[in-house]
């Protein structure tokens, strides 16, 4: 095993570069892979190995090698199905309770985005609405879709699934923007004997979702969108190895 330089040009094989026409015409022309050429890269210190072996430790970090994410899609299968879980009372339960001389009144999700839009703050209810509900809705729905095309080693619309991939991991860090505006709100208006504002138990339930889906996000491994069937083989293979090793 050793380093592969950084500063070494890539090229591909040769009977791996079909011709320029036919590349151009035909997304099934052979490409060569890191895999198929025996580079490994360290998830930690990006150091690219050649020659390593599944499982051998980096020569500079000791970080075990591999070349897809061990036990992925079950990992992203928990966080997933938590999170759906969790998104039924992240909906249901109050997010903020107010306290004021004239009694208490107990807001969730929606019920806060249908105040303000009756209260004329249109883009205050729409940001709220996008980022509270369907932002959450979105990520679940996507990353549902990812997981089991990935299962399957479908080669259905893999360019489109690699950038919905990207599209969740940008948009994920706007999903606490409801816990923000509940947190502010619990810190700026405590005037007692007039308003209370605190936190209900929803936002417990819609924190956990969001918590829940980053890391079924970050669990997930978007090279197995490209993989075939014959690759996710050898991939299940290994894992089955390691587990009946431990």
């Amino acid at each position: 095993m050793k380093l592969f330089p950084r500063s070494f040009p890539f090229r591909r094989p040769r009977e791996a570069q079909p011709p320029a026409e036919e590349a151009a015409h035909d997304p099934d022309a052979p490409v060569a892979t890191a895999a198929s050429l025996g580079l490994l890269a360290c998830p930690h210190c990006a150091a690219v190995w050649q020659g390593a072996e599944e499982g051998d430790a980096c020569g500079r970090c000791g970080t075990h090698l591999h070349t897809r994410k061990p036990q992925s899609l079950t990992r992203t299968w928990a966080f997933l199905i938590a999170a759906c879980i969790m998104y039924i009372p992240a909906n249901m339960l109050p997010v903020m309770i107010t306290r004021t001389l004239f009694g208490a009144q107990y807001d969730t999700i929606l019920s806060g985005v249908i105040y303000f839009w009756v209260s004329g703050a249109y883009g205050l209810a729409a940001i709220v609405f996008i980022a509270s509900f369907l932002v959450p809705l979105f990520k679940l729905a996507v990353l549902f879709v990812l997981v089991v095309m990935a299962q399957r080693a479908s080669t259905w619309r893999q360019h489109e699934r690699a950038k919905l991939y990207h599209i969740i991991e940008i948009i994920g860090r706007w999903s606490m923007l409801d816990v923000f505006v509940v947190s502010l709100l619990t810190g700026l208006v405590q005037i007692q004997g007039f308003a209370v504002i605190t936190a209900g138990v929803g936002i417990a339930a819609f924190g956990s979702v969001v918590v829940l889906t980053m890391l079924a996000s970050l669990s997930f491994d978007p090279k197995l969108t490209w993989d075939s069937k014959e690759a996710q083989a050898v991939q299940e293979s290994f894992e089955n190895r390691e587990e009946q090793a431990a």
